[in-house]
């Protein structure tokens, strides 16, 4: 049987410019190309899920404007079921994307309808969490419903994973919070803003132990070219290696990581398993252009021949 998959989160149209690099202020630049695609943290993740087999429903916000019916329409294009999202009055959220030669981005959001997901939508809807096996959270939404959802999906049993993008100050997080999550899976630039630990891209032991002083259970690290880092419930670590691929773009790779991981959780499988197929996953995402449109089935994920 699929597992059921909640995704809690934002929906954006990414507006994507491939650059060579960023403009020094006061400066105007040409970009080498363009395009609007359906993008968001939440999306994506929904994305791959559904991609990957899941029984997923998307729970966010769009506007009642084309960018929101473009989102919609390409989610539940993907397999997505979208018929609790909610439609406001407020513009859809977008995303201003980065591109370089390298395939690094960088992404300015503006929220608009995301942020109108409030704790009251999560009423609404908890039975959708009583009858999953798992809740998928990122931080494009208010905080306060992100922490009044993984309270609510916690009292109910159900297995909660966070990817705490954008990272905010530490201070600005909801008392308790990742005590109520079962995996916080930052980048290693989120790591060392949650943490305050500039040094974590290096060395992400320590501040992986800090999130844990804060409450995480156990911590997943992408580190980019380099792999990953898990810090386990247990106290050990483990290391994963990074796929050597061509790297065309990064911009869906985070979330199509955690969304793979939350399919192996979800399965029963441990934490370190589920890190090795993500970091597949990932790896292929990164050699394809665009945000949902990069992420494989799972049929392409099991068929592809990587050289390490």
């Amino acid at each position: 049987m699929k597992k059921k998959i909640v995704v809690l989160g934002s929906l954006n149209t990414d507006f994507v410019a491939d650059v060579s690099r960023l403009p020094v202020e006061g400066e105007s630049m040409l970009a080498n190309g363009f395009g609007i695609v359906p993008g968001g943290k939440g999306a994506n993740q929904a994305c791959t899920l559904s991609k990957l087999g899941v029984d997923v429903t998307m729970l966010g916000a769009i506007g009642k404007d084309g960018n929101g019916q473009m989102m919609k329409d390409n989610l539940e294009k993907s397999g997505v079921d979208c018929s609790h999202l909610l439609e406001s009055d407020v513009p859809t959220g977008i995303a201003m994307i980065t591109v370089f030669p390298n395939g690094n981005n960088s992404i300015v959001v503006a929220q608009g309808a995301n942020m109108e997901v409030d704790c009251a939508y999560i009423d609404k809807n908890l039975k959708l969490l009583a009858d999953c096996d798992a809740l998928v959270l990122q931080l494009e939404i208010p905080l306060e419903t992100v922490a009044y959802a993984a309270k609510k999906a916690k009292e109910l049993g159900k297995l909660v994973i966070l990817d705490p993008a954008p990272a905010p100050a530490p201070e600005t997080l909801p008392k308790g919070l990742f005590e109520t999550v079962d995996l916080v899976k930052p980048n290693e630039t989120e790591l060392a803003i949650l943490t305050g630990m500039p040094g974590a891209a290096k060395n992400p032991a320590p501040a992986a132990a800090r999130l844990k002083e804060m409450g995480a259970k156990e911590v997943l690290v992408t580190l980019g070219g380099e792999g990953s880092y898990l810090s386990l419930a247990d106290g050990t670590e483990y290391r994963v290696a990074p796929k050597q691929v061509p790297v065309v773009d990064t911009t869906a790779a985070g979330d199509a990581f955690t969304a793979s991981v939350a399919i192996q959780l979800a399965e029963g499988k441990p934490l370190t398993e589920a890190a090795e197929f993500a970091n597949k996953v990932s790896s292929i995402v990164v050699t394809r252009k665009g945000a949902q449109s990069s992420i494989p089935t799972m049929e392409e994920v099991l068929s592809y021949h990587f050289d390490d």
